[in-house]
């Protein structure tokens, strides 16, 4: 199947039982509910799958990582329930990995920003590259990182999670997110990342399913209430959204063009 360059894609590929997504928007791997749902779906199918022992979760190109939510689709929302479907993308994303039982290790290539930094909390291990710095910036347009929030406080902490969530225009960079234990690991190029992720993938690819079911379960433990809990975030945001302020700022972002790089 063609990848969809023009409209971005979520692609699928199995090796040695070795599942990779990869996810692709051409304004820098934005999400918009259509992919939002594509990877969660595929996320919950390979859970389910005996032949995949490992997922990773990439996305495509050179330069972000991730740009977190579509800014023409938060424009495009008419209304509450339209906002609630909208962040409902994300919140399904973070409890599909959250309960699949398998290992999900990130493939961090470049910056991360909103949804995008959720996504990198809520991946089991993030291996990352030097230049993958991160920033929260709801708050900026009017809404707050309410929907990613848990995620990104289990894995950096309250302290972190407030910095980000507080100074939402400053970028925080790449090693910073690596103390704060968002990356468990840095590398200073593409090359040893990659080398570091088929490593590691190749290594519990071969161990037992189980075992890691088992252990991935300990890692969350305390997360059960996430179903409720997202889904009640996801109506905060759906409802911020529709504000006049929120509407204004990202039109201006938008007039600007400030894609991140």
């Amino acid at each position: 199947m063609a990848k969809d360059i023009i409209n971005g894609y979520v692609d699928l590929e199995v090796h040695n039982n070795i599942a990779t997504i990869e996810f692709f928007h051409p304004q820098s791997n934005s999400l918009p509910h259509r992919i939002l749902e594509e990877i969660a779906n595929e996320i919950h199918a390979l859970g389910e799958d005996p032949k995949v022992k490992v997922i990773i979760l990439r996305s495509a190109g050179e330069k972000a990582f991730c740009a977190g939510a579509s800014f023409d689709e938060l424009t495009a929302i008419e209304n509450e329930r339209k906002g609630f479907n909208f962040f409902s993308g994300f919140a399904n994303v973070i409890n599909a990995m959250r309960k699949c039982p398998k290992m999900i290790i990130g493939r961090i290539h470049g910056k991360c920003v909103g949804g995008g930094v959720g996504l990198a909390s809520a991946v089991d291990y993030a291996i990352a590259v030097e230049g993958a710095d991160i920033k929260l910036s709801e708050l900026a347009v009017g809404i707050g990182p309410f929907v990613v929030g848990p995620a990104v406080q289990r894995k950096m902490g309250l302290s972190a999670f407030s910095q980000l969530a507080i100074d939402a225009t400053l970028w925080r960079n790449s090693d910073w997110a690596r103390r704060k234990g968002l990356f468990a690991e840095l590398h200073p190029n593409t090359e040893s990342m990659d080398e570091s992720i088929a490593r590691l993938a190749n290594q519990l690819s071969q161990s037992s399913p189980d075992a890691m079911t088992e252990l991935k379960k300990i890692f969350w433990q305390g997360t059960e209430d996430w179903d409720e809990l997202l889904c009640h975030r996801a109506e905060i945001s759906g409802r911020l959204v529709l504000s006049q302020f929120t509407k204004q700022a990202i039109e201006k972002f938008k007039s600007k063009n400030k894609q991140i790089s």
